[in-house]
């Protein structure tokens, strides 16, 4: 038999070698534990997420020393009925008094009580910039709960955006604690299902975990170029697991099969690394091709997560080659020991697409019938998506049992001064003109009702060139109604005072107009949409040498895709699933989910569609007849792909049970479209459009060089 196969070649030595191959695999975790442990995650910092004027603006302050110190507020309210406002003022000298001590802490200003006499606010100017803000602000939430703790009968909460990212982490680290303490069992679970036998049930766990180690250790390095914004090691983990299990299951099958019906260990592997092994390749650069799509957004957040994606997905397909083939040499037959004698006696009763070949038949008997329900109902579901409407996420989205959410926007509510700001910013040789100009702006402003002064005094660059006013927005924060405000200034009051002056450059910024900017940045879903179909199908092409195939594969990505985005759209845009997933509808999709979902799910996709279309074609090549290598193909894989999808359903939705709303929706998104991809379009809607073009893909049999010619070779052995 010839082995000019890659995959084959590799998967030989390492059966035969298996002691080197699983020393080298783990020589290889090993390293990517070492980097992790000695190089630094680099984290992205406020300036790689400067966009528009907004970032001018932030860029003008910083070169010119300006940028605010962070601030924090003890907000101190009555749990229930009115305050008592002695009791709360001799609470807030305490805070005041705590507070001093803390390091990291700048200024303690003096408590300020709310005009309804309902709240009283002690305000806290750290020292630094951010970052040394984030660095202390745990030793003052630790201070704030101290006084909490002595007076139970009311609330001393803490806000600020220090506090909030400590709240928020919190919740996202206890969220993905509990995510992870429910998926792996889950995973384990439904293949010890699949497979009967916890040997076997144990592999794709394992390669699954090492995956995700190793890649989170070589992106240690990488991130000094790309660096993190907190979630690449949660994309990793739902990527890895995805793609882990789903290579090994790929592979394990196809072994075990082919041991069933008698030939050799190291033959069986050979067969093994010639079909799912090549397959599992494709796959992985499907997948790889996906995620740097997000390349093309041009956020920090999206790069780190496309180079997270890619190495992880790159770590599962060198396993699933390498160290996979090792572990099954070694273990033999007893990769399925011990057995589970009622799973094991049911898995064997049932056989290879016992289930998928009685369903199957109906669609082959009427494709077009077939075709037209199971079209219909995932049109039917995607239609919704076309009111879809997206918005950043809010404080109002955010978990809303994180105390400094609460204290955060009851602050806004009880003191308007503790409202957003916009800034506007005026570079100029003449200082006095630009404290002019500033003081102009503050007042038209406040004339038109679109802001109100901070009370704080114009700031001057120490070289009297730059000068800086904070003004309050009209609204709290994450209301729409802010951006008339950055429209106004930006257009109307701000030019208009600047008119007929020379030499002086000014931006709108601050906390209002960075959250206006990013969302009227240009939007490039529609490119990146394009750019993935386009590659991906470059790629079926290129494996299956087949225009026709390669069409029908993106409109199934299309239809799959958008019946996800409607389901989406029907749940987090209505109010009626609240109750059922524990949130209250933000009336939107958080915007960056459409295009993390999408990327992920073509990518995904692409593993069922590249391991359903090879069997079929194998079908082909031992010259069954098109309708019976259609057949052959569903039924051969049917176990596998309902396997693997019932894994990453589990995992996706675990994430829709967290608190955090962007979690939610994606693991809704994410969950619901694998479910129909494993069922309508790969067991009905697949069989039934390759029938209908059953003219335009016969060719797909053709063996067109001596590496294809390997695998029907070793089929019919």
């Amino acid at each position: 038999m010839s082995r000019r196969s890659p995959t084959v070649s590799v998967a030989r030595w390492s059966a035969l070698h298996p002691w080197r191959a699983i020393g080298l695999w783990v020589a290889f975790v090993a390293t990517a534990i070492a980097l992790m442990s000695s190089v630094p995650t680099q984290q992205v910092s406020d300036a790689d997420f400067r966009i528009g004027e907004s970032g001018t603006a932030s860029a003008m302050l910083d070169d010119a020393g300006l940028t605010a110190s962070p601030t924090e507020s003890v907000l101190i309210t009555a749990p229930t009925g009115s305050l008592d406002l002695d009791r709360a003022q001799t609470v807030a000298t305490q805070v005041s008094e705590a507070a001093v001590d803390v390091k990291g802490v700048a200024d303690v200003g003096p408590p300020l009580v709310s005009q309804q006499r309902d709240a009283v606010l002690v305000p806290i100017t750290m020292s630094g910039d951010a970052d040394a803000a984030a660095d202390h602000v745990e030793a003052l939430i630790d201070a704030t709960a101290a006084v909490q703790k002595a007076h139970p009968q009311l609330d001393v909460q803490q806000a600020g955006e220090a506090s909030l990212d400590v709240g928020i982490n919190a919740k996202v680290g206890d969220d993905l604690a509990s995510a992870e303490a429910l998926s792996l069992p889950i995973t384990f679970l439904i293949l010890l299902v699949a497979f009967g036998a916890f040997v076997a049930a144990g592999i794709p766990v394992l390669l699954a975990i090492t995956s995700v180690i190793t890649a989170l250790g070589f992106y240690a390095p990488v991130s000094q170029l790309v660096p993190d914004a907190g979630s690449v090691a949660n994309v990793v983990l739902l990527i890895g697991m995805a793609v882990g299990v789903d290579y090994s299951l790929f592979y394990l099958k196809r072994e075990r099969e082919e041991r069933e019906r008698g030939r050799s260990t190291i033959d069986a592997i050979e067969v093994a690394a010639a079909t799912s092994g090549r397959a599992v390749v494709v796959s992985g650069f499907a997948v790889m091709v996906a995620m740097s799509g997000l390349f093309l957004s041009g956020e920090p957040v999206f790069n780190a997560l496309a180079v997270g994606s890619i190495l992880v997905v790159l770590v599962a397909v060198i396993g699933s080659l390498t160290v996979l083939p090792a572990l099954l040499a070694k273990l033999g037959r007893f990769v399925d020991r011990p057995r589970i004698p009622l799973l094991w006696r049911v898995n064997r009763r049932i056989g290879t697409g016992g289930i998928s070949g009685r369903l199957i038949r109906p669609v082959i008997r009427k494709p077009l019938v077939s075709a037209l329900v199971a079209g219909g109902a995932l049109l039917a579901l995607a239609v919704p998506a076309l009111g879809m409407s997206t918005h950043e996420s809010t404080i109002a989205t955010l978990p809303q049992d994180i105390p400094a959410v609460q204290a955060f926007q009851r602050a806004q509510e009880s003191f308007p001064s503790e409202r957003p700001t916009v800034e506007i910013v005026v570079r100029s040789s003449n200082a006095d003109a630009a404290r002019t100009l500033l003081d102009d702006v503050s007042s038209a402003a406040a004339e038109a009702g679109i802001a109100t002064p901070s009370g704080n005094p114009v700031r001057v660059s120490d070289d009297g060139r730059t000068a800086v006013v904070s003004l309050l927005a009209p609204f709290t924060d994450g209301d729409a109604r802010n951006a008339k405000t950055v429209e106004q200034l930006r257009d109307t009051i701000v030019p208009r005072a600047v008119d007929g002056q020379d030499g002086v450059t000014t931006a709108v910024g601050g906390g209002v107009a960075e959250s206006y900017d990013y969302e009227h940045q240009p939007n490039r879903l529609p490119l990146i949409i394009g750019f993935v179909l386009v590659l991906t199908m470059l790629m079926m092409v290129w494996t299956f040498r087949s225009v026709t195939l390669a069409l029908l594969t993106t409109g199934l990505n299309l239809l799959s895709v958008g019946a996800a985005f409607g389901v989406l759209t029907l749940v987090f845009q209505h109010s009626w699933a609240d109750g059922l997933l524990g949130y209250t509808s933000s009336g939107f999709v958080v915007d960056w989910i459409p295009l993390f979902c999408f990327v992920v799910l073509v990518g995904l996709s692409m593993d069922y569609h590249v391991f359903v279309m090879t069997r079929v074609r194998e079908g082909l090549r031992r010259g069954l007849p098109f309708e019976r290598a259609v057949e052959f193909g569903i039924r051969e894989t049917a176990s596998v792909v309902t396997s693997a999808a019932a894994v990453m359903v589990s995992v996706f939705a675990v994430f829709a049970t967290l608190g955090m709303l962007e979690m939610k929706q994606m693991g809704v998104g994410l969950s619901v479209a694998i479910l129909l991809d494993a069922t309508l379009v790969r067991l009905v809607l697949l069989p039934a459009l390759l029938l209908g073009f059953k003219g335009r893909l016969q060719g797909l049999g053709r063996v067109k060089s001596h590496e294809d010619a390997y695998e029907p070779e070793l089929v019919d052995a």
